[in-house]
């Protein structure tokens, strides 16, 4: 019999302690589950290797996430060369949600690869930080953004069945057994190794988008109309965050 998947993907943040590191992980079966309806509502279908990727982003920026404090949102893009498109995911702990997309039309060739991420608090002015992506795997660009903006290592790994992890390191911590570890070694960490669970976090794949927040952003077209529809009664907006279109008509914009 099929087992119905959670609503939530649960991440535990487990403290290692002899080796003074934070161990992220969660099945984001739940997650992936949800992406895929989403891609089915909005009728979209990615290549395997484009689609891959972008649920390496959305999995190990969860983890981040609940490595970090809860009041922050964090949105992280990468913009590539070769296949040239824009992947995007964002995500907040405070709202338990994490959400993504994939741009391949218009987008701007740079001259490297570079994944850009931003953190948002209420009421701060956010704080961005850019590194070159110059591997092929998202999951070295997220260590090479742990040696950079994050000023300490973290290693991700791909589990098995849709699982994930992230180490990343504490003050005073055991720089050999971080570098040593495989996916086999993350697999048994909690009974090799003496842990505490600090706590967990849930999250899902959601937006919140609505036609409702759409058209603030539509303001600088309200007193012409024209400049923005031509000759047209509606038009059809995506939502920059995950896709989804609107029909967005003049009377709205009114």
């Amino acid at each position: 019999m099929t087992q119905p998947v959670p609503e939530f993907t649960k991440v535990e943040s487990i403290f290692v302690r002899e080796r003074n590191c934070l161990l992220l992980k969660a099945d984001f079966t739940p997650i992936f589950t949800d992406y895929y309806l989403h891609l089915m509502d909005i009728g979209e279908r990615h290549p395997e290797n484009l689609d891959t990727t972008l649920k390496d982003l959305l999995a190990i920026l969860t983890l981040h996430l609940t490595a970090r404090p809860w009041a922050e949102t964090i949105a992280w893009t990468a913009n590539l060369r070769a296949p040239r498109v824009n992947y995007f995911a964002t995500g907040s702990s405070t709202h338990e949600y994490i959400t993504g997309r994939l741009f391949t039309e218009d987008v701007r060739e740079p001259d490297r690869n570079f994944l850009y991420s931003q953190t948002t608090v209420l009421g701060k002015e956010p704080r961005l930080s850019t590194i070159e992506a110059d591997t092929e795997d998202p999951l070295q660009w997220i260590e090479h953004f742990y040696d950079q903006s994050e000023q300490r290592p973290g290693r991700a790994f791909r589990l098995t069945d849709d699982k994930y992890a992230l180490v990343a390191a504490q003050p005073d911590f055991d720089r050999e057994w971080l570098e040593s570890l495989t996916s086999e070694k993350i697999a048994t960490i909690t009974d090799d190794e003496q842990t505490k669970t600090l706590e967990t976090r849930k999250f899902r794949f959601w937006c919140g988008c609505s036609i409702e927040k759409i058209l603030p952003t539509l303001g600088a077209w309200k007193e012409n109309p024209e400049e923005l529809f031509g000759n047209e009664e509606q038009l059809a907006l995506q939502c920059p965050r995950c896709g989804k279109s609107y029909s967005i008509t003049r009377n709205d914009l009114q």
